[in-house]
């Protein structure tokens, strides 16, 4: 496991719970509107000076359990985020690890490894599951910046939301890539989902796409008219700021 940050309190990430993040290193995406751009290297063909160069500093796995170990009965959970999470051949191992201290454990994920998903699912490794929707399936590659297999993507909603885990969708909202007339299309793809929420572009950071940043995002009164479209496929869809 390639362990590329960790924040060790939230209160937002994980609901119902406090929680510590761990962020994984290495996105099989390049999506134009990611925030994330030093977690975004390739897991191999990255020599380490080229990655501390980028500002990524490694954190051991021991160093990471012996935090856990440590919080375990003052933090409830642990959000395991990317990067892409099930990149990793070893994640299950490292969740089962977790979860021998006590943690439940969410996971977030781009949904383009339904059979690690499956996994994770059957051996009750995980108790909440986050996957991102990007587009309709027509606008993907065009939003995530490279190849994309749908099926895979169509695979793992449906594994989701048949899972009976508490889950959710989120899709954020980037002007130029998506407008009023994506939502109803995604919105079939996750029918029936819990919930979907839509979370507005930042642009006052570094993103991936050096193009998109201060870049205005949608404004409240849109980002709600999406959500009410949204809410004809899931139980419930909200906007987050």
């Amino acid at each position: 496991m390639i362990i590329g940050g960790l924040e060790k309190l939230s209160i937002l990430d994980y609901p119902d719970h406090l929680a510590a993040i761990i962020f994984t290193q290495g996105c099989n995406f390049r999506c134009h509107f990611c925030y994330n751009p030093k977690l975004v290297l390739p897991r191999k063909g990255e020599d380490e000076k080229n990655i501390k160069e980028k500002g990524f500093s490694p954190l051991s796995t021991e160093d990471l359990f012996l935090f856990l170990r440590e919080r375990y009965g003052r933090l409830d959970g642990i959000v395991i985020t990317g990067g892409e999470p099930t990149l990793h051949p070893d994640l299950p191992f490292f969740i089962g690890e977790i979860k021998s201290i006590g943690y439940d454990v969410k996971l977030d994920t781009n949904g383009t490894n339904p059979e690690m998903l499956q996994e994770l699912i059957t051996k009750k490794l995980i108790d909440y599951i986050a996957m991102d929707l990007k587009a309709p399936f027509t606008k993907y590659e065009d939003t995530v910046g490279v190849s994309v297999i749908c099926d895979n993507l169509q695979k793992s909603v449906k594994m989701i939301i048949k899972s009976g885990l508490p889950h959710e969708f989120r899709t954020t909202v980037v002007p130029g890539l998506l407008d009023k007339e994506d939502f109803e299309e995604m919105g079939n793809i996750i029918k029936g989902a819990a919930h979907w929420y839509l979370q507005k572009f930042k642009s006052d950071t570094e993103l991936v796409d050096g193009v998109y940043q201060g870049k205005k995002a949608y404004l409240d009164k849109d980002m709600e008219e999406f959500a009410s479209i949204g809410r004809k496929a899931a139980g419930v869809c909200e906007v987050r700021t």
